[in-house]
């Protein structure tokens, strides 16, 4: 009964109003290492909402999702994980104050972006092996999904560190999910390359894709981004620009890349910016190209089809003949 009572005042604690506006930036640090910080909580009697009423966290690297907007999209899970980890790595220490500050939690931030991870990851990986818990947030999302986390991840795992992921927000899958876009398949892009070749480039692959395709596109660089898509998928490719996602002014704006275009030209929208363009429609009659095929056969064989059962997939999914199919793939994968 105990029990079930503090997880009701818990849940009435951690209750924030709807579109809870952002507060001032501030850095929320606290020097006393985790027991001493249970310790305390525990001699003055603290609320459910502290950490002495949770046990103590197995050591690991925990990937954290923070909020992309909206600070009541924060799990409890996650709270409890930021509450009573070693350390949080930030990837801004001043932005993650905020949503530190707004839930009382004291545990030591540490700054790690993609101008320090390097030089920090010799002495995570130190603390983890000596039995921290550490925990790694974003400015907003889930840790390693276009923001610092994927190399760290790696080098934990391949230390044989647990690497323990802590779900919640993600703005390519919030867009996904209310595009109205098919969801049964799709490819996640994030950001394109700076260097206009490589990113006409990478268009291209995509253009000729049959998922629907995700990318991050800034604020500043939309307007680059859909000339460039259109001169590879066409204008009369459906797409959805999602911006502000769970903000104040979330939009989600639906129609093809021409009138993207057109819509766009005399607007400069603010805030991070998703774009979904639908996958390429490949007709009964319409022989696909060879890097389609290629591009099938691989994302089969990754998925560990036989070559043979791989074959037949595309063949069956394609009007391409089986023989060219199996030629293809032995050229590419041998026997």
């Amino acid at each position: 009964m105990a029990s079930l009572l503090r997880l009701q005042a818990l849940a009435l604690n951690l209750t924030a109003p709807r579109r809870l506006p952002f507060l001032p930036l501030r850095v929320t640090t606290a020097t006393a290492p985790l027991a001493g910080r249970l310790s305390t909580a525990a001699a003055s009697g603290s609320s459910p909402e502290s950490p002495a009423s949770e046990p103590d966290l197995d050591s690991g690297l925990y990937l954290v999702a923070t909020p992309i907007g909206n600070l009541e999209d924060i799990t409890l899970r996650a709270l409890r994980i930021l509450k009573c980890a070693d350390v949080i790595l930030s990837e801004d220490t001043r932005h993650s104050g905020k949503l530190l500050q707004h839930y009382n939690i004291k545990t030591p931030l540490l700054s790690f972006h993609k101008f320090n991870e390097r030089e920090r990851e010799p002495n995570i990986l130190k603390r983890l092996h000596e039995g921290e818990a550490v925990a790694l947030i974003s400015d907003a999302g889930t840790p390693g999904i276009s923001d610092p986390g994927m190399e760290l991840a790696r080098l934990c795992a391949t230390e044989g560190i647990p690497v323990i992921p802590i779900p919640g927000p993600s703005a390519a899958i919030a867009a996904l999910s209310a595009s109205g876009l098919p969801t049964d398949e799709f490819t996640f892009v994030g950001f394109l390359p700076k260097h206009a070749r490589s990113r006409k480039e990478r268009l291209e692959i995509s253009a000729c894709q049959a998922a629907t395709q995700i990318f991050y596109v800034p604020p500043h660089g939309i307007h680059q981004f859909l000339s460039d898509a259109a001169s590879s998928f066409g204008d009369s490719r459906s797409c959805v620009i999602a911006r502000e996602i769970t903000k104040l002014h979330e939009e989600f704006w639906r129609g093809t890349i021409g009138e993207a275009n057109e819509a766009f030209a005399t607007r400069q929208p603010k805030g991070e910016i998703t774009v979904l363009i639908e996958g390429k429609l490949i007709s009964a009659d319409e022989t696909p190209s060879e890097d389609f095929l290629e591009h099938e056969l691989r994302e089969l064989m990754t998925q560990g089809h036989p070559l043979s059962a791989a074959v037949k997939m595309v063949s069956e999914a394609t009007s391409a003949k089986k023989k060219d199919v199996y030629a293809l793939a032995l050229r590419l994968f041998g026997k």
